[in-house]
């Protein structure tokens, strides 16, 4: 009888309590400016996090690095406790993870179905590949209804509206089947009823996936964020709920401080406040 043992895979309970996504002592240094300043974090499963901060916080490059578009200088990424950090874009997808940018990338000369079957492609073996394709496939149908673009499903993708287009993209990316989801804005430019029509469609898919949205609409982020972190020349300034990162004083001084900024004919800063019409800040 042999004796030799093995190592038990991770428990579910082991499983909860390793984030997604992981930061540690990050640092993006170009020619010497650190746009990332030592940045830890952490994000745990199924959880819709914001990600804000004035114009140059490092917000944008912090998701690059992520997906492997920029380098870390030092520290490092990771995804489901395994370490990316220098990951070629491509293997970085494969992991899992799916990127959108504030504007939508999608194929305007194809329809919204052809868009998300090519988006889908990348996970179909050869054969399948080399098919013809007739109708809604069982691997898009889902997504499609998800995004509440059934209706349109053959019409051009460059005739959608703004908002479309964006919900567009986030099907291309839910047909990868990603654990983790990076949305860029994804409300800039939309109308009222088209940020509240994502706003619902970020909230359920939160828990199937984990979210990380980086967002300057602060209304958007007071509706549907679960946690928030604050970034600020390249450092996280502050981390929690919404009501807490709200009446951080940290955070109030670098929002309201640049706000009377501006109004006193300083330098402009697109920065919104985090603060409710009517509280004056004290």
């Amino acid at each position: 009888m042999s004796t030799t043992t093995e190592t038990p895979a991770p428990g579910a309970a082991e499983q909860a309590t390793t984030p997604v996504l992981a930061v540690e002592d990050l640092v993006v240094s170009f020619d010497g400016f650190r746009a990332i300043d030592g940045v830890t974090l952490e994000v745990a499963a199924g959880e819709l996090r914001f990600l804000i901060g004035p114009n140059g916080a490092g917000k944008t490059t912090l998701v690059d690095v992520v997906t492997g578009l920029t380098k870390a200088t030092e520290g490092r990424v990771l995804f489901q406790g395994t370490d990316i950090t220098g990951e070629a874009e491509h293997r970085i997808v494969r992991h899992g993870i799916g990127r959108s940018f504030q504007t939508p990338t999608v194929f305007e000369a194809l329809t919204v179905v052809e868009n998300l079957d090519l988006a889908a492609s990348f996970r179909r073996r050869l054969p399948a590949l080399l098919r013809s394709r007739r109708g809604v496939s069982d691997d898009i149908a889902a997504p499609l209804e998800r995004i509440g673009l059934q209706a349109t499903a053959d019409r051009l993708a460059g005739t959608l509206s703004h908002g479309q287009k964006q919900w567009l993209e986030i099907g291309m990316l839910l047909v990868q089947q990603p654990r983790l989801l990076l949305l860029d804005e994804p409300v800039a430019g939309m109308s009222p009823h088209e940020r509240t029509a994502t706003g619902e469609l970020l909230q359920s898919l939160a828990g199937e996936h984990t979210i990380v949205v980086i967002e300057h609409d602060m209304a958007f982020l007071r509706a549907y964020a679960q946690q928030v972190t604050v970034l600020h020349e390249g450092r996280v300034l502050s981390q929690g709920n919404v009501e807490y990162v709200q009446h951080d004083p940290a955070v109030r001084e670098v929002y309201l401080g640049r706000a009377r900024d501006e109004r006193s004919g300083g330098v402009h800063l697109d920065v919104p406040s985090l603060v409710q019409e009517g509280d004056d800040g004290r």
